[in-house]
């Protein structure tokens, strides 16, 4: 599988600097065009009825406002650029590595299968594993044992039930966690490599082929 990165992820990148200094040249522009406005109604005031001090204070006092508003908008702004450029870099530093993402599937190959693993809100006690083929039928089962909290990966090692090798193909995973005899809150993830990065409304998306297609960097739970 080929690794690519996709022309918008480097346009993200790119593209915040010349934002940032267009929305600077508004933000400039706002404030001359209010200052003029202000010095003209000074200019053109009745002599008789002067702009007192206090009306003068508070049109002085938005001029301000308005000035650190743009200043933190601008901070806020460069802020969000440096961690969508950050989360666009760590990305495509993931091309061709594997990871694992919430799903059931395992691949058998050339005697070789694909890692899976478990995601526990909290310690399991027990921990079965069932393995089924393309039919659902079960083919291997085999306990754990306990299990903390949090994130592991494991591999099968391709044996059915009666110890013979398992055909090459795709399989599921079941998995039944318990805690004092009740069911345990979990998540199945599967193996894949990355094979490019494409840019998407919520930040970079990885390719993980045709199966499981592009997810976010958010579904990566482990990195292999």
């Amino acid at each position: 599988m080929s690794s690519t990165i996709d022309s918008s992820v480097i346009s993200s990148i790119n593209g915040g600097a010349s934002a940032a200094a267009s929305e600077k040249q508004k933000a400039e522009d706002l404030r001359s065009n209010f200052m003029t406005l202000l010095v003209t109604q000074l200019q053109n005031q009745d002599p008789l009825k002067p702009m007192e001090n206090a009306e003068m204070t508070s049109q002085l006092a938005q001029v301000n406002t308005l000035s650190g508003i743009e200043e933190l908008n601008q901070t806020l702004r460069g802020i969000t650029g440096q961690i969508d450029a950050g989360q666009a870099l760590q990305a495509a530093s993931l091309i061709g590595r594997g990871v694992l993402v919430p799903g059931d599937r395992v691949l058998v190959g050339s005697g070789e299968t694909t890692s899976f693993g478990i995601e526990l809100a909290a310690p399991a006690d027990e921990v079965q594993v069932t393995i089924m083929d393309g039919s659902g039928q079960a083919v291997r089962q085999f306990n754990l044992g306990a299990l903390a909290a949090g994130v592991e990966s494991f591999v099968w090692d391709g044996t059915l039930n009666d110890g013979s090798a398992a055909p090459d193909g795709a399989y599921r995973v079941s998995v039944q966690a318990t805690t004092e005899g009740r069911a345990q809150s979990h998540t199945l993830l599967t193996y894949a490599q990355v094979g490019g990065v494409s840019s998407g409304s919520g930040g970079p998306l990885l390719d993980l082929g045709a199966t499981l297609g592009r997810v976010g960097l958010q579904d990566v739970r482990q990195i292999l």
